[in-house]
């Protein structure tokens, strides 16, 4: 085997730190990303259908709690995670949600880019979301 050649995968592509983290906190993350999700999903719907003019107050401090509790569990993992993809991704979806919420973007195209930009890059694969940028 030494003629074999490196994967996209290995070790030496450059990949933030990661740490450990228990197993226990990965089990509670996935129920804390469901609630953000429906907290999520009610606040895309503000923007994109007819009739409210705000996301209800209870949705709006859920997104926003269970979001900062999601990224609380991945700075655990991926203690670089600002200088990776995923950190600069939701940095850039804050920004352009916040501008949108405040009225500084229209908010039905603002608020729909910024959920595509975070669906593509949740799913994009691991050496991609958590390559180390700079």
């Amino acid at each position: 085997m030494a003629g074999r050649q490196p994967t996209a995968n290995s070790r030496d592509s450059r990949q933030g730190r990661t740490a450990n983290r228990p197993y226990w906190i990965w089990m509670v993350s996935i129920f804390i990303r469901a609630a953000h999700q429906v907290g999520a999903g009610v606040f895309l719907a503000v923007f994109l259908l007819p009739g409210r003019t705000a996301p209800p107050m209870v949705y709006l401090i859920l997104v926003c709690v269970t979001g900062m509790l999601l990224m609380a569990t991945e700075l655990l993992r991926h203690r670089q995670l600002l200088r990776e993809p995923a950190g600069l991704t939701t940095l850039v979806k804050l920004t352009i949600m916040g501008m949108a919420f405040h009225g500084w973007l229209p908010g039905s195209p603002a608020i729909l880019t910024a959920f595509v930009l975070a669906a593509i890059f949740a799913h994009a694969p691991k050496h991609i979301r958590h390559r180390r940028l700079f």
